[in-house]
């Protein structure tokens, strides 16, 4: 439900009313019981998103992305640590040692043929 703001052209006072849409619009005025109130146009209330599409983060000030932007590692920085794990993910592989043992191929097993003649 809506705040609506109005206003009593007789005396001048303003103040706000929380109402249904469907409401009807005040006439008298609570000060001067007078039926010169008028609906003021507002400038309403902030938007307010819900639901899990929407995060809290999508609409900060220009301060608070300022920060997020200096938090972040530069430039340079990134590129170096990409260079170094494609050279991790490169190392050639390390040959084995004598003393370890060799690993066994897995031996497959047919099935036997049958020497059936029909």
């Amino acid at each position: 439900m809506p705040t609506y703001e109005y206003k009593c052209e007789a005396c001048g006072h303003t103040f706000e009313k929380f109402q249904t849409m469907t409401a009807p619009h005040l006439r008298k005025c609570p000060e001067c019981g007078r039926s010169k109130v008028k609906r003021l146009i507002g400038t309403g209330a902030g938007l307010i998103f819900k639901g899990s599409g929407f995060y809290i983060t999508d609409y900060r000030g220009d301060s608070y992305q300022k920060d997020a932007k200096a938090d972040q590692p530069a430039a340079a920085d990134t590129a170096k640590a990409k260079e170094a794990k494609t050279a991790e993910n490169h190392k050639p592989a390390e040959t084995p040692k004598a003393s370890d043992p060799k690993p066994v191929a897995p031996v497959e097993k047919k099935p036997a043929k049958s020497k059936d003649k029909s």
